[in-house]
């Protein structure tokens, strides 16, 4: 089996769905000897802030000298992206050792009638294998949707339950309030459990603190006046939070900084267990921690920045954050996935517009460039099918004193991205 061939096989799992509930994930975990009950792991759930404060945390363990794994997804650029260990991707002769040997296991699951397992199930499944071989110290663990039955939480225990911020995305699945989606986010918290919680709306806080009361798990909320705030700008920020003060970071937003301290918080509640980090590591693992992606400035004059909002909250917290930056127009290139709150996301991003180009994102969910366009009420909107016709021609128009904002998918973002360091850059910077 080549590389090609072993993502063909896990990207045509896609066939099977995707199944809420954790048997068939057990199932198959058992099948393999539950590796998952061998690791340490560090749980993150919630709607927006997962990857970022996932990264806050693995980064400030790393730098305490642990061997950290991290899960995420989805990835960006590269599918090995999901699974890394201090901040290396798996190589991809590793994923095929992986997926020749998760092969037969599902092949004899199945013929001995359980159900085929989900393409999450099985990169899930893959990765707590690996990590589990890899003798890792720690394992960051993204939840991949909601949390009460995303494979991720097939696992029996966590050292820390995370939850960031809570707000309305996959309302299809996960509900329609924010107390039945802060229901399904807090299916991560384990009995006994100890839990971190960002500072939540007042109908998902109630929903929270109900379900650490009856698995009597020990709840910490971060508090927002603990933050403060000292310096913003498009290359650094700087604050305080609690006895750690000046303290810098380099992952741009206000957002951020409050991901941040939700990070300190969950590695401070490590040190009951007995496990050495001291100031210097959370200052220093705060400070290297990068997250593609998230207000990336590719390029300043013109500014060039990627962000992957892609839910009301994430574009409000988008909006927010162009104040940090000083530019005369904004070209929009915005591209969406019809199972968003499209319209919603539109009418708070498009009035900071001067252009918009709408595109299609890679994508069998994606609006078609001249769909979204149509959705748009305002002059200077072009629609441009083609990914990088759009870029190149957003690029084109912009003058030094311009931003080119890309944004509304990840999907179209990771692609940006790539297309950015490997070719734009090259011809237009």
């Amino acid at each position: 089996m080549n590389y090609e061939e072993a993502i063909g096989y896990i990207h045509g799992i896609y066939k099977f769905g995707i199944k809420l509930g954790l048997e068939n994930i057990r199932k198959l975990l058992d099948y393999m000897g539950n590796p998952q009950k061998s690791l340490k792991i560090i749980h993150v759930a919630g709607t927006n802030g997962k990857g970022s404060t996932s990264a806050f945390i693995s980064n400030i363990l790393q730098q305490a000298g642990y061997k950290v794994a991290l899960y995420t997804s989805p990835y960006l650029e590269e599918f090995e992206e999901r699974m890394r260990i201090n901040g290396e991707n798996i190589s991809k002769e590793k994923l095929i050792y992986y997926v020749e040997y998760i092969k037969p296991i599902i092949s004899r699951m199945v013929e001995e009638g359980y159900n085929h397992p989900t393409e999450f199930e099985v990169v899930t499944a893959i990765a707590f294998k690996y990590f589990y071989d890899e003798k890792v110290d720690f394992v960051v663990l993204e939840v991949g949707l909601g949390g009460r039955f995303d494979a991720t939480n097939a696992i029996d225990s966590s050292l820390v339950s995370v939850i960031t911020t809570i707000d309305y995305d996959h309302t299809d699945r996960l509900g329609h309030t924010l107390g039945e989606i802060a229901y399904e986010k807090a299916g991560i918290i384990k009995q006994k459990g100890v839990v971190v919680s960002f500072y939540q709306q007042p109908e998902a806080m109630k929903v929270i603190i109900e379900a650490c009361e009856v698995r009597n798990a020990y709840l910490t909320v971060l508090e927002k006046s603990n933050v403060i705030i000292k310096e913003q700008n498009p290359d650094f920020q700087i604050f305080d939070y609690k006895k750690y003060k000046d303290l810098k970071i380099t992952l741009l937003g206000e957002h951020q900084i409050y991901n941040a301290a939700l990070a300190i918080e969950s590695v401070e509640k490590l040190k009951m267990y007995g496990y050495e980090i001291t100031e210097k590591d959370i200052r220093e693992g705060l400070y290297r921690a990068k997250w593609p992606g998230r207000l990336e400035v590719m390029r300043k004059k013109p500014y060039v920045v990627i962000d992957g909002a892609h839910n009301p909250q994430g574009m409000t917290v988008l909006k927010e954050s162009l104040k940090l930056f000083k530019y005369d127009k904004l070209i929009l290139v915005i591209g969406m996935l019809k199972d968003k709150d499209t319209q919603k996301m539109l009418d708070i991003i498009v009035p900071e517009a001067d252009m918009i180009i709408t595109t299609t994102p890679i994508s069998e969910r994606a609006y078609k460039a001249s769909e979204l366009a149509q959705k748009i009420d305002k002059e200077n909107v072009i629609p441009i099918e083609n990914i990088e016709k759009a870029v190149k021609y957003a690029l084109d128009i912009a003058k030094e004193e311009d931003m080119v904002l890309f944004c509304g998918s990840l999907y179209m973002i990771g692609y940006v991205r790539s297309m950015l360091k490997k070719v734009i850059i090259k011809t237009y910077f």
